[in-house]
């Protein structure tokens, strides 16, 4: 650049430029998924977050799909086909509103969707893919048990061979999508190892009770699956995965998602604490005068965009089909991390009504405990990075 080239305008809303890294097609992307949100999302959820629900999930859902964002990083069945950032970036924008609309996508996408698409039989995928793509039809993934989260090889629900049916018996806990899904992914103990199945949720044994009273994901379905004497045929099984590298690489993939929503929900709280400094006036002029507040929108703002540039790094492996699963650990384990404090420093910035459901700030940052704990724990993601960079297996 010649010394008398001019320089673009410093934007706040981008201040390292990040933009200049998208295609137009990313960017057309990111625009479809932020204006769903703006106009489905944003104006109700902090009602459906008070009251505990997500009213008219089976349309949103639809809506979804026809915006091309259900299982949108995979390829044919009806599904978008689209880049892994582009699906990075409708995450981010999709948490911007609300974490549970992101669990929401990346259950039916990532997991569900994934499970099959990538696992599933031929028949299997007609059979469910395309109506999923379409959000006609809602999934769920059942692994985490009651007793057993961070050690599913412990799982103790069971499917065991009664002539050419299975027999599945169990429980799953903390189940996004679960009382309002038509199919689920469930995997279980086998003789051969851990298997994954393709149930219908209408199967006679089956029940997802909703759980209720949280403070986190209120704007969520989360469930318990039941599953007594659950018969299926043979053709249930996924046939193309035994042992847990099968849920493990879908978790992979939701975990992918997560690092690009975190984001989000850490945008929205600094975009509410920065109109908010310049806003709020105490002793005669905006806070965002004073220093101290400066130096938080400062720390805020490297934090956030350090972050999606981790983000958008990972997506670029992603594409290239070099992405690790410890490089996804590394993302989840930061990013959440960081938008969790962005939320707790913008509360703070908020003072007293940053606690109010008028700003997204809390709401933001309650939502991020449970997004914390799920797909991995931080624990979880540290040793799997403390395996990676030593060769030393710290798990047992």
């Amino acid at each position: 650049m010649s010394a008398s080239a001019k320089l673009p305008p410093f934007d706040a809303a981008d201040p390292l430029g990040l933009d200049d890294l998208l295609e137009p097609e990313d960017l057309a992307v990111r625009d479809t998924v932020r204006t769903w949100a703006a106009d489905r999302v944003l104006p109700y959820v902090a009602d459906w977050y008070e009251k505990g629900e997500l009213p008219g999930i089976r349309d949103l859902a639809r809506e979804l799909g026809s915006i091309g964002a259900l299982g949108m990083s995979l390829t044919g069945y009806g599904c978008a086909g689209a880049s892994a950032v582009q699906y990075g970036l409708a995450c981010l924008e999709l948490e911007a509103a609300d974490s549970g609309i992101r669990s929401l996508v990346s259950v039916q996408g990532s997991l569900a969707m994934y499970a099959i698409h990538r696992f599933g039989s031929e028949e299997q995928k007609l059979q469910w893919l395309p109506r999923m793509a379409a959000g006609e039809v809602i999934g769920c993934f059942g692994l985490t048990e009651p007793d057993h989260g961070s050690d599913p090889a412990s799982m103790r629900t069971h499917a065991k061979r009664d002539g050419e049916d299975w027999v599945l018996n169990g429980r799953k806990m903390w189940i996004t999508n679960g009382s309002v899904a038509g199919v689920a992914v469930v995997w279980a103990q086998t003789e051969e190892g851990v298997r994954g199945f393709v149930v219908p949720t209408d199967s006679p044994g089956f029940s997802a009770p909703e759980i209720k009273h949280k403070w986190s994901l209120r704007a969520s379905v989360t469930s318990e699956l039941v599953l007594d004497d659950v018969r299926l045929p043979a053709t249930a099984v996924l046939p193309e995965v035994t042992g847990l590298r099968g849920p493990l690489s879908c978790l992979s993939h939701a975990r992918y998602g997560i690092v690009w929503g975190a984001m989000g929900a850490a945008r929205s709280s600094f975009e509410a604490a920065l109109d908010y400094a310049r806003s709020r006036e105490q002793f005669g002029r905006p806070i965002g005068g004073f220093q101290l507040t400066q130096a938080k929108l400062a720390d805020m703002a490297v934090e956030l965009h350090k972050g999606i540039l981790l983000a958008h790094h990972l997506g670029r492996r992603m594409d290239a089909g070099r992405l690790r699963p410890e490089q996804v650990s590394f993302g989840k384990l930061n990013n959440v991390r960081e938008a969790i404090e962005i939320c707790r420093t913008a509360r703070t910035i908020l003072g007293a009504n940053g606690i109010s459901l008028e700003y997204p700030v809390m709401r933001h940052a309650t939502n991020l405990e449970s997004v914390l704990t799920y797909e991995g724990t931080v624990e979880m993601h540290q040793l799997v990075l403390g395996k990676a960079l030593t060769g030393l297996d710290a798990f047992r």
